[in-house]
């Protein structure tokens, strides 16, 4: 997909838009090695190789983020007094719409994916895709095969019922007593995992998000740190969400 020469600057966040108009009308933009003076030309950010003042520039502007969400971090966009995933990333990723895949509460820890492709996003936070999230959990209080059924037949919550959920004991032991356990959900919604537990009397004390679809979280990333996706990851939840592998992909 071709995109013209100064939108395309722009949406990296090189600059504003009269910026780099003028930095293109000052011949201070090369595409392929060739300058390049009218900014309505258009490129293929997948393919042209685009530079500014003579330093090179990563072009791409679809990427797709893996990060390992610490707590005490909102999911959101912007907050005007708490930080937030986005401010954990590079400012050029704001510019170009890379926004987290559904959210994790703010004291939850765990696997985020972030993308510029907003099909991709919604696909995947769709119930209807069945795609599976996985938590950590340490409850209060001793749980066993009573809840591991109750989660298997879907928990009535006051505002929907939530679908049928896969909870394993891991293990039970603490003064007072907690269980350590993994709960896997198809759904998303509000508080959902911490609400599930409530709803069989038992409180999350702390929750972490280990794996999201395909995708496991990479432990070589300590919390608040991020990568990009490898093309076998983004493969693999293209796949999950029934989307044909990215233009290019082999």
């Amino acid at each position: 997909m071709k995109i013209r020469l100064d939108r395309w600057l722009t949406t990296l966040g090189a600059g504003s838009r009269s910026e780099v108009k003028q930095w293109i009308r000052g011949g201070q933009v090369a595409v392929d090695g060739r300058t390049v003076s009218d900014p309505a030309l258009s490129f293929d950010p997948a393919a042209d190789r685009l530079s500014l003042r003579g330093k090179a520039l990563d072009g791409r502007i679809v990427r797709h983020v893996m990060m390992n969400k610490p707590a005490g971090v909102l999911t959101a966009a912007r907050d005007p007094k708490q930080p937030t995933v986005m401010d954990l990333l590079p400012a050029e990723y704001r510019s170009m719409g890379c926004m987290p895949v559904g959210r994790l509460d703010k004291d939850t820890t765990g696997i985020l994916i972030f993308t510029c492709d907003g099909e991709l996003n919604h696909r995947l936070l769709s119930p209807g895709r069945h795609v599976e999230k996985c938590y950590r959990v340490i409850a209060e209080g001793r749980m066993g095969p009573q809840e591991t059924a109750l989660f298997a037949h879907g928990i009535h919550l006051s505002d929907f019922d939530a679908q049928p959920a896969k909870l394993e004991i891991l293990r039970v032991a603490g003064d007072p007593e907690t269980t350590l356990a993994e709960v896997t959900i198809i759904e998303g919604k509000f508080h959902q995992v911490k609400r599930m537990f409530a709803a069989t009397g038992h409180e999350v004390l702390q929750l972490h998000r280990r794996s999201f679809g395909p995708l496991e979280a990479d432990p070589d990333l300590p919390e608040g740190a991020w990568r990009e996706l490898k093309e076998d990851e983004l493969r693999a939840l293209r796949q999950a969400a029934g989307m044909a592998p990215a233009e290019g992909a082999e």
